[in-house]
């Protein structure tokens, strides 16, 4: 099955971020540091503790991501990426979305849409966006 998955870029608070991810996703979490890596050499001293790579996984669901390090240029946080979660009950997203919401905005209320499926919108306290959809089954 083909699927999109994001990868997402921090300026420096990957860690945090993902475990924040993980407290509200729940899953695996794996945080590769610079530190022992084939990249340790070509880095900054000052970046060996940041995240070159970190994945979360929990069944079909993976996210990506990783420290500002091969940039100069400051990140844009906020519009650069949007995550959609397609959630499978009305209890996975509600617990979702109500824990990704805390500390952030919601910028859409979870509700019933046109399509049939519940859906809403928010960005989290570090200024990702996400759309959350649950597709109801057919009565």
């Amino acid at each position: 099955m083909t699927q999109i998955n994001a990868y997402l870029t921090f300026d420096g608070n990957c860690r945090e971020a993902m475990n924040f991810y993980k407290e509200c996703l729940g899953g695996e979490l794996v945080l590769n540091t610079v530190a022992g890596s084939a990249m340790e050499a070509s880095c900054k001293p000052e970046h060996k503790d940041l995240i070159m790579h970190a994945t979360l996984t929990n069944g079909g669901l993976l996210l990506m991501a990783s420290d500002n390090l091969m940039s100069a240029e400051r990140l844009t946080i906020g519009n650069d990426v949007t995550l959609s979660l397609n959630c499978s009950s009305d209890k996975e997203i509600n617990t979702y979305f109500s824990k990704l919401a805390e500390g952030g905005e919601i910028e859409m209320p979870l509700m019933t849409q046109f399509w049939g499926a519940t859906f809403g919108m928010l960005k989290d306290k570090y200024g990702k966006s996400w759309m959350l959809n649950y597709d109801k089954p057919a009565q």
